[in-house]
């Protein structure tokens, strides 16, 4: 069987909100934001900061909800300053067969300068004659 890797979630373009070098490891990211993409506590994640290109990965800690805190831990908090902005990837393990015959749902959040919810985006691979085809659609948050 082969294994393949899929994003399932995606918080484009939030903003560090604080970056805290003495605590250990993690990103700490506003429980409202990971639970609209479906992101777990001590899911691992990939981050790219858009401000320096900087890249790394480490696990996601429920911050306060409605807080929109998004703020690197450890290590992390060298890669990222408060004010810069983040895309913040979560991926998932699927058999490949699997997928070409049951498809696969990944979840997208664009935030807006003060980490509001500002569009959700569902992207859907679908079963088709032909492989796989990909839908999206968008709800604007107004």
């Amino acid at each position: 069987m082969v294994t393949i890797r899929l994003m399932h979630a995606k918080l484009h373009r939030v903003r560090v909100t604080d970056a805290n070098v003495d605590y250990i490891g993690s990103i700490t990211i506003d429980e409202d934001l990971l639970s609209q993409v479906g992101i777990l506590p001590l899911e691992e994640v990939d981050i790219v900061n858009l401000n320096n290109g900087k890249r790394w990965s480490t696990y996601a800690l429920p911050g306060t909800k409605g807080s929109r805190e998004i703020c690197p831990n450890g290590g992390a908090a060298l890669l990222a300053q408060k004010g810069d902005i983040l895309i913040i990837y979560a991926f998932e393990q699927h058999q490949r067969e699997q997928i070409l015959t049951k498809g696969h749902t990944a979840r997208v959040l664009v935030a807006d300068e003060n980490n509001n919810i500002q569009e959700l985006i569902v992207q859907n691979l679908i079963p088709a004659e032909k492989g796989l085809e990909l839908q999206s659609y968008s709800d604007k948050i107004t």
